[in-house]
């Protein structure tokens, strides 16, 4: 049994060591301004956040024919734009959000979310935004020239679908080196999503141009951990045939670029709770060309800006996407398709592993709290229940095959004894001591799979908690919120204490054992420590995991007593 139990602890150990390591403890809390400038019809703005020219870097996803890539404007830099006529924003309203868009440029400036409160200083619902910077920004290059239509000015037409879903299009006119350019940029706005349909067409471009994306290059901070949400602000791509590949700010230096090849599915610009994302349309779709990343500016070491640059084929002079403003809501974007949930590429090199947990844990919890109409923090405390009842019978089997082991010890350790010049023959002897008591040499392993099934679920809770939006202000008992650390520190004190306690149960009536007696103090300071800072549901899931471990343990112990009695 030592043997068994001092390999789950130190296996658990390694996760516990690893995990903070791969994904650092959270810095020292910043205080983050955030601007709630709004921008009212008929404002002009003085200047506007455009593109600087740079090279974009050529890939195979590009075709016969293509523009030079030097053409392209990727870096970001603050030019003054003069405006023919002072900017105008026009809001449209659907039941989930209201939408913003500016004259010039013809793109959204913010996308206002009522149903989710702003968890800051601010009042009112989130408002999706970065100060005053539009959230999307489009470019047209081609072999010739590249046309600005951030810097265009657009009249606009407000419209209602035939299913009656708003629609607003935006017509303008520019010079260009081959003569006028006519663009119109329009969208169809779906009333029960966060989704429109943006279409951009264009008269006079050459056929091999290309049209340019600028993703937001931040988010304005609307939560009560700004430090978590400044650490969440992150790109990610999703490759036609692989897996979504996520990019932290903090994880470009300043200045580098990162290029993310085609084709692509969809790519997103996000914070902790909420997102921005371009997808190819589900049916006859051009997937992207390709997504070019930036590293912005450091503000006190904190990276709260980047760029990215989203580059998709013209065809016949126009361009069609969905574009996904609102919150990181399960159910909304698995409805997307195309593995938009996995729009929060979990466990870095462990990604295979994690994301189908998280996946299933996800859906788990959904589920419940459907089904039950419980606040999330009961359903946890059902859920970690649940999962003790599930692997008690598996349980109950590795800790009577443990009795089982220590009954055969000394036959095992005197026939190694008697025949350790005779390898061969010492391997046949234990083979003999094993079958007569029904085992295998692979039974001590079997101990260890109930102590490592829960890790899983646990790894994929971590994960789990740092952006799903339905923990997101959850209170219970005395805690404001499940997705914040508690601020008490009573949970994890609390585990840290069921956790030792699991331990020394399970040690009565074993042989005394030095490195046991160490791990069953060491293991539950290293989680205690490990889940101060961590969301207070996850702390509140193992909790109830140790304390519902508890009488098991106690039942084996005792039968464990009752069999060196009579042995």
């Amino acid at each position: 049994m030592e043997r068994r139990f001092f390999l789950a602890l130190l296996l658990t150990g390694v996760v516990v060591v690893l995990t903070p390591r791969l994904f650092p403890a959270p810095p020292k809390a910043i205080t983050a301004s955030v601007d709630s400038t709004t921008v009212a019809v008929g404002s002009t703005p003085a200047t506007t956040t455009t593109g600087a020219p740079a090279a974009l870097p050529a890939t195979g996803a590009n075709t016969a024919g293509a523009a030079p890539r030097t053409a392209a404007t990727i870096g970001a830099t603050t030019q003054t734009v003069p405006a023919a006529v002072p900017a105008e924003t026009l809001t449209v309203e659907t039941p989930l959000a209201r939408t913003a868009y500016s004259s010039i440029g013809a793109a959204p400036l913010y996308v206002q979310v009522d149903s989710y409160p702003a968890l800051n200083s601010a009042t009112g619902g989130v408002r999706i935004k970065h100060g005053t910077q539009a959230l999307l920004r489009y470019r047209v290059i081609s072999a010739t020239d590249t046309i600005r239509l951030d810097a265009m000015t657009f009249s606009a037409q407000r419209g209602t679908a035939t299913n009656g879903d708003p629609t607003v299009t935006f017509t303008g006119t520019t010079p260009s080196a081959r003569g006028p350019v006519t663009a119109t940029i329009s969208y169809l706005m779906s009333r029960d999503t966060y989704v429109s349909t943006a279409t951009v067409r264009l008269t006079g471009v050459p056929e091999s141009a290309f049209l340019l994306v600028d993703l937001p290059r931040g988010f304005d901070i609307q939560e009560a951990d700004s430090s978590g949400d400044l650490r969440a602000l992150s790109y990610a791509v999703k490759p036609v045939n692989k897996s979504a590949k996520g990019t932290l700010f903090a994880k470009l230096e300043e200045g580098e670029t990162k290029l993310e090849p085609g084709p692509l599915t969809w790519a997103v610009a996000k914070n902790k709770y909420f997102m921005v994302g371009l997808l190819t349309p589900e049916k006859g779709g051009n997937p992207f060309s390709e997504v070019n990343m930036v590293g912005g500016a450091r503000e006190k070491k904190e990276a709260r800006v980047g760029q990215a640059t989203v580059v998709m084929p013209l065809k016949a002079g126009a361009a069609t996407f969905e574009l996904f403003a609102g919150p990181q809501s399960w159910e909304h974007l698995r409805k997307m398709g195309r593995e938009f949930e996995t729009a929060n590429p979990y466990g870095g090199f462990m990604q295979p592993v994690v994301q189908p947990f998280s996946t299933i844990v996800m859906r788990i919890l959904l589920w419940m709290k459907k089904v039950l109409g419980l606040n999330y923090g009961w359903v946890l405390v059902i859920f970690g229940v649940t999962i003790r009842i599930v692997l008690w019978p598996l349980n109950a089997s590795a800790m009577r095959a443990s009795l089982r082991m220590q009954r055969l010890q000394p036959e095992l350790t005197a026939a190694q004894t008697k025949y350790k010049s005779d390898p061969q023959k010492q391997q046949a002897e234990i083979m003999r001591i094993y079958k007569d008591h029904g085992m295998s040499p692979l039974s001590p392993l079997s101990g260890c799979v109930p102590a490592l099934i829960p890790m899983p679920v646990l790894m994929a809770l971590f994960f789990v908690f740092q952006n799903t939006i339905e923990f997101r202000g959850v209170s219970f008992l005395w805690l404001h919120d499940i997705s914040l650390h508690d601020p008490l520190y009573i949970l994890p004190l609390l585990m840290g204490i069921s956790m030792y306690v699991l331990s020394w149960i399970g040690l009565r009536n074993m042989p005394d054992n030095p490195q046991a007696k160490m791990m069953s103090w060491m293991m539950p300071i290293m989680f205690t420590f490990f889940l101060l800072q961590s969301a207070a549901g996850l702390s509140l899931y193992y909790t109830v995991q140790q304390i519902a471990a508890l009488p098991q343990q106690w039942l084996i112990a005792n039968e464990r007593a009752k069999a060196k009695a009579t042995s």
